[in-house]
Parts: structure tokens; sequence; C-alpha cells
């Protein structure tokens, strides 16, 4: 299995476990909310918090592409929240932007202004791997195995 290929279907079922089979699977924002957006009000509180992040991070004109993973993107009824990556360009300064914009890059602030755990990353700050590679990291999980994430680009 390729732990960093991109699948080039739509997003697929959930394995036994309930998670997406092992792959980074490419989406829209559109696609990964009307997969995994609907269902119990606990889901569509989450997923409102990640429409937010996402509406904030694209507006900067410097989101590259926004990694989805954790409980979230599975088969779980109620995710306590959204776990994410916003790969930024190499253009991207934080220090550019203010208020709630800025929160989304500081990780403590942005678990409690948008009860979201938030990741970031310049592709420049990346010193021995690839986008690509650091990409496929967030695929294991915390027993070791490997789930399925879900790459926004649009």
């Amino acid at each position: 299995m390729g732990s960093g290929k991109r699948k080039r279907m739509s997003l697929p079922n959930f394995n036994s476990a309930g998670d997406l089979p092992e792959g980074v699977y490419p989406a829209t924002i559109d696609e990964a909310l009307g997969r995994f957006g609907t269902g119990t009000p606990q889901r569509q509180a989450v997923t409102a918090r990640l429409l937010r992040v996402y509406r904030l991070a694209a507006a900067t004109g410097k989101l590259d592409r926004l990694i989805l993973f954790g409980s979230y993107i599975t088969a779980t009824a109620n995710p306590n929240d959204v776990d994410l990556v916003l790969v930024m360009r190499d253009n991207f300064d934080v220090r550019d932007y203010e208020g709630e914009t800025q929160a989304l890059f500081d990780h403590q602030r942005a678990a409690e202004v948008f009860e979201a755990s938030i990741f970031w990353i310049r592709p420049a700050l990346l010193l021995l791997e690839t986008v690509e590679e650091f990409i496929a990291y967030w695929q294991i999980k915390r027993d070791e195995t490997r789930r399925g994430i879900v790459e926004v680009r649009e």
C-alpha cells in the first residue's frame, strides 16, 4: 500500500474499523462536507467549525491545501472535534494577519477559539521530507496503524 499515494477516486467507504482505507484522498471542500458533514447534531456542529476554519484560511489567499484526519472523517457519529493541517504557501507570513485568522496558526489558541486541533506548515519549513511525505505521516494513528486521510484542494 502506498503510504503517500493519492487516490484518483471518490471518497471510499469506511473499512471494518470505521476509518477510510489507507491513502490520501483528494476532495474539494464541498465533497468533504457532503460526505462527513451531515448526521448527528454534534457532527453538524463540528462541521460548522471546520467550515469557519476553512473560510478564514482560504481568505488569506495563501492556503495550498487542507488535510483532514482523525475522528471527523470516520464513521464515529459524534466526533469531539476536527483535526486538520493547513498547508500554506511559502509566501504566507502569520504576522500579516490579526484576530481570528492569526489564532488559526497558534495551536493552543486555535483549540480554544475554534474547538479544533489545527496544525500548519509552509513547505520551506520542511527540512528532511517533501510535503507529500509530511502529509502521508498524518495517516498514522496512535496505535501505529494507518488510516485514510482527506486532502482538500479547490
